[in-house]
């Protein structure tokens, strides 16, 4: 195939990927610019289908999120609205709207949240830079989809430990896993220290290791239960004598204290098998298993 065929498939690619993303914001509300200083309830934003994270107005009156807003540019080489196609000729200066939630920036994060490395107000980041390795807020993220330089930057979703994602040999992202080694690495690494070993992707050892994790749970659930029965075995036993034996009241504090671990160990287990990211799940998982 020509490099001329090439670059117009490419350019179809891109046409068709922009398109079923402009028919998902077809929906989008209409908002006066002049009543947009101070919204008591943000509609929601018609690029992500979900509430408003820092909302930003066009110049034609159309709100997004200040993220979804310089991604969707950013992809489409082009400035303009999603929703009525009009074109800027110059990326337009987007101010954020105040709304109840921007302007609350004291809440507390929501478990699972990784705040802003760069937000004194601690809000939520949106998306994690793997070159700069920093988790940035909605604010704080628009200088790389207005920068050319920071525009070549690779964004993910939230990562809670960027550097754990990068390999430290090759600077990559970890997305492969080395069964002779036990470890996870990066394309590159298959290439180089790891090759010839067997290699399987994240997603297939993860997968593997949850089944794992599901019965390390079993049995982990079944101490706790034999370790309940026998408190409740030595206090029927010693009833009335229980408060006067030494051994009974050492005994009873050693299965409490034995309840206790195997309790907190059960809970950090379920917290694991909850872990959506297969890289994440595996780093962890490994590390309990030492």
């Amino acid at each position: 195939m020509s490099s001329e065929k090439r670059k117009r498939k490419k350019q179809k690619q891109r046409k068709l990927c922009l398109g079923c993303w402009k028919d998902t914001v077809l929906s989008c509300v209409l908002i006066d610019t002049r009543s947009c200083n101070l919204m008591s309830k943000a509609p929601g934003c018609c690029i992500c289908l979900d509430d408003f994270l820092s909302p930003a107005s066009l110049p034609c009156g159309h709100c997004f999120c200040l993220g979804c807003i310089g991604e969707y540019w950013r992809l489409s080489e082009s400035y303009r609205c999603p929703l009525c196609t009009a074109v800027f000729p110059v990326r337009p200066q987007l101010e954020t709207i105040r709304t109840p939630q921007t302007e609350n920036e004291a809440a507390p994060l929501k478990a699972g949240e990784v705040p802003c490395d760069f937000c004194p107000a601690q809000r939520p980041a949106v998306r994690s830079c793997q070159v700069c390795l920093a988790s940035y807020c909605a604010a704080h993220l628009e200088p790389h989809y207005q920068r050319e330089d920071l525009g070549r930057h690779l964004l993910v979703s939230v990562a809670k430990n960027l550097e754990d994602s990068m390999c430290g040999l090759h600077g990559k992202k970890l997305e492969r896993f080395c069964t002779s080694d036990r470890t996870c690495i990066c394309n590159m690494c298959t290439k180089t220290e790891h090759r010839g070993h067997h290699i399987v992707s994240l997603s297939n050892e993860a997968a593997k290791n949850k089944n794992k994790l599901k019965r390390i749970r079993t049995k982990l659930q079944q101490r706790i239960q034999d370790k309940l029965a026998e408190k409740q075995k030595l206090a029927a036993d010693l009833h009335g004598e229980l408060s006067a034996d030494l051994w009974a009241q050492t005994k009873k504090k050693q299965l409490e204290e034995e309840i206790r671990e195997l309790q907190e160990r059960n809970a950090e287990l379920e917290q694991l098998a909850q872990e959506e990211d297969n890289l994440q799940f595996l780093q962890r998982f490994l590390h309990l298993r030492r």
